[in-house]
């Protein structure tokens, strides 16, 4: 988040609150400095990388390779075509902070896709992020307004079948991000800030006619502009530019039963904050190009390859149905301790009946104190509706 915005949320009590949701949102914790540097690549509007999908936070965000549903534009637009179904929408909510008790804190999100052919759709979502209201005050602590910080982002995408296994897939996203509401201090005037991004996707199924098999996904997310919250140009912030790469095997043991699991690697295509006190890297850090972040994140870290490789997010999931009803997923995600010390277990469960199908998942209970996960003891819950169902109804169960 953009420093002046820190500094102004720092400056009163209720500002204070904030800021320390706002920590918790993207993950940032205190670790001993002197045996491991905390060094965590952070960005604007991180609400992008929250997966906004039920089933998949139930197998510890695994989604690049899984097989496919309404939802699948959120991670790798590419799958979309390889759903059986000529169209679906897919709706979640997310509680945030729950554990603080915050009934008005959370994420929600809507999606959806039609298919024109068997090898070519279209899809659109838009996912809402919403902080509460909060009070802002002044030094003295004197209320001066209420406001809700919120953010959302809106895609729309184009996918296709290159061939009977393998798919690409474009979108283009709208950003926008409202955390001070024109507040104003040291002559600065704090405004929403905007920025406009695309997704890339590549899915390869090899399953063969049975269901068995490998299925393979890539997906290039959130390459777009920076994003300003005042007029100072040298002050932008980059967005969550990522790149992911992503396997799921899938064993079809009869009629009634399946069974998958896979692993999903996840790099922010964002350069790593230069060390501390090195203000001539530091300068350059904020003037680095788009373009020339997501290539130099590949080795601009300054403890080597060592650290870059630290920067690599790990989900491991797995999933399991019964008569293509009933599901149950467990899932692992992992980040090193050093660039946000993320870890944690999930699990979820799924009912599907007729043209509708329910997902639920839980992240268990992690962390303490500032290492809370922000998602501990929350269920989340997705509502799949699918449009032609009744004409479809021996969907395979791997398309739910």
């Amino acid at each position: 988040m953009h420093t002046n915005i820190k500094f102004l949320l720092m400056r009163s009590t209720a500002i204070r609150f904030f800021a320390t949701c706002l920590l918790l949102f993207v993950f940032t914790l205190t670790v001993n400095a002197q045996a491991n540097r905390l060094n965590v690549v952070t960005t604007a509007v991180p609400f992008l990388r929250i997966s906004p999908d039920a089933r998949t936070g139930g197998m510890g965000d695994l989604a690049l390779a899984t097989s496919p549903d309404a939802n699948s534009g959120f991670f790798n637009l590419a799958k979309i075509p390889f759903n059986e179904s000529q169209g679906g929408i897919g709706v979640t909510y997310t509680p945030w902070l729950k554990d603080l008790g915050l009934n008005d804190v959370y994420l929600a999100s809507l999606a959806g896709y039609y298919k024109f052919d068997e090898n070519q759709a279209i899809n659109a979502s838009v996912r809402y992020f919403s902080l509460g209201n909060i009070q802002f005050t002044d030094n003295l602590g004197n209320d001066l307004n209420t406001f809700r910080p919120r953010e959302f982002g809106v895609d729309v995408g184009y996918s296709r079948k290159l061939s009977e296994k393998m798919g690409i897939g474009v979108s283009l996203k709208y950003i926008y991000s409202n955390l001070a509401g024109g507040a104003a201090t040291n002559g600065s005037n704090y405004k929403a800030g905007t920025a406009v991004a695309g997704d890339l996707g590549f899915f390869y199924d090899g399953k063969n006619e049975g269901g068995s098999g490998w299925a393979f996904g890539l997906a290039m997310t959130n390459l777009g502009s920076k994003i300003a919250y005042t007029d100072n140009a040298d002050q932008k912030d980059f967005i969550p530019a990522n790149l992911g790469l992503g396997t799921t095997y899938t064993k079809v043991i009869d009629e009634q039963n399946k069974i998958s699991f896979g692993v999903d690697l996840n790099k922010l295509l964002v350069p790593t904050p230069p060390a501390e006190g090195d203000q001539a890297a530091l300068d350059a850090y904020r003037t680095k190009s788009v373009v020339g972040s997501w290539f130099s994140s590949f080795g601009d870290a300054p403890g080597g390859a060592s650290e870059e490789l630290k920067e690599v997010q790990v989900s491991l999931g797995s999933e399991y149905w019964y008569n293509n009803q009933f599901g149950f997923r467990l899932g692992y995600f992992y980040e090193d301790k050093t660039k946000g010390n993320r870890k944690y277990f999930t699990m979820g469960v799924s009912v599907k009946y007729n043209i509708f199908a329910l997902h639920f998942s839980y992240l268990l209970p992690s962390g303490s104190g500032v290492n809370r996960n922000p998602l501990s003891n929350t269920l989340r819950f997705t509502l799949l509706f699918d449009l032609d169902a009744q004409n479809n109804a021996t969907v395979s169960p791997e398309n739910k």
